[in-house]
């Protein structure tokens, strides 16, 4: 299917249809070989509440983004190296169906689809795009994970200490380690993960004595062995802004509220061929 469709005067006009629906707040998409393979909206569990949001799938990257007007306007536009993903199917939940988990070294988080046959879609297309990436540049599959954010609201108590109860005063924080719900006093600290931000984030108290303790195992180590030489690894094209929970979850979106996502009998994804 790549080698069919790269470097057709259909593939250019698909993916200048994003770069324009994505308008000046996104990035260029059109590189040589890069194929637009499938594209359709997926049910996002964000922090607050799961959300529509429009993906497309390139046989090297996963771009995604916010809704402000189906197949015209795109913003919050995020890219997700293929060669770093891998993925988890998981059950159902009473507001999620069709579910499964898109793992990356900076970011995880779950999405649904609207049927099972639009998730075994999404989900061969997606593999098969990963296998042939791993293939060609001889790389080994990811096997380090960010921790996927728990939703506000799973719990109304601080995961970590469970005494602390939450609301309209106590904040809700996310220990960007763990993904847990905890309170403030039991995420004051602050860790430098530096494959997650250049800047140091908040951690609950439990991962930061682990963290802590694997930094000193690190340095140990280092000091006992000579610096080895690094070959240098092609960086990965970043997203156009910042993947946080404000700017997933606070931006308005300009969606049907009577859109009936598991129900219909719509077709919300489709692949190229």
């Amino acid at each position: 299917m790549v080698d069919h469709l790269a470097n057709t005067e259909i593939n250019s006009q698909r993916i200048a249809a994003v770069e324009n629906c994505f308008g000046a707040s996104g990035q260029p998409l059109a590189v040589p070989g890069r194929v637009l393979l499938g594209e359709g909206i997926l049910t996002k569990e964000c922090r607050k509440k799961p959300k529509p949001r429009i993906f497309f799938l390139f046989n090297d990257i996963l771009v995604y983004g916010s809704i402000v007007i189906n197949k015209r306007k795109y913003n919050s536009q995020h890219i997700i190296p293929l060669e770093d993903v891998t993925l988890e199917t998981l059950p159902d939940t009473l507001q999620m169906k069709n579910r499964w988990m898109i793992k990356t070294s900076k970011k995880s988080f779950v999405v649904s689809a609207a049927s099972l046959t639009e998730r075994k879609e999404w989900i061969s297309h997606l593999e098969e795009c990963i296998r042939h990436l791993l293939t060609k540049t001889g790389r080994q599959p990811s096997t380090e994970h960010a921790a996927p954010w728990i939703p506000d609201k799973a719990t109304d108590i601080c995961m970590r200490c469970t005494q602390t109860k939450f609301s309209t005063l106590t904040r809700r924080h996310h220990c960007r380690k763990c993904g847990f719900v905890v309170c403030a006093d039991c995420s004051r600290q602050r860790f430098l993960m530096p494959r997650l931000s250049p800047k140091p984030l908040r951690v609950c108290n439990l991962c930061y004595r682990q963290l802590l303790a694997e930094k000193k195992k690190e340095v140990e180590a280092d000091c006992r062995q000579p610096e080895p030489i690094r070959s240098a690894i092609p960086g990965y094209e970043p997203s156009s802004g910042d993947d946080s929970d404000k700017s997933d979850d606070d931006k308005a979106d300009q969606w049907p509220a009577d859109t009936e996502f598991y129900t219909s009998e719509v077709s919300w994804s489709s692949f190229h061929s």
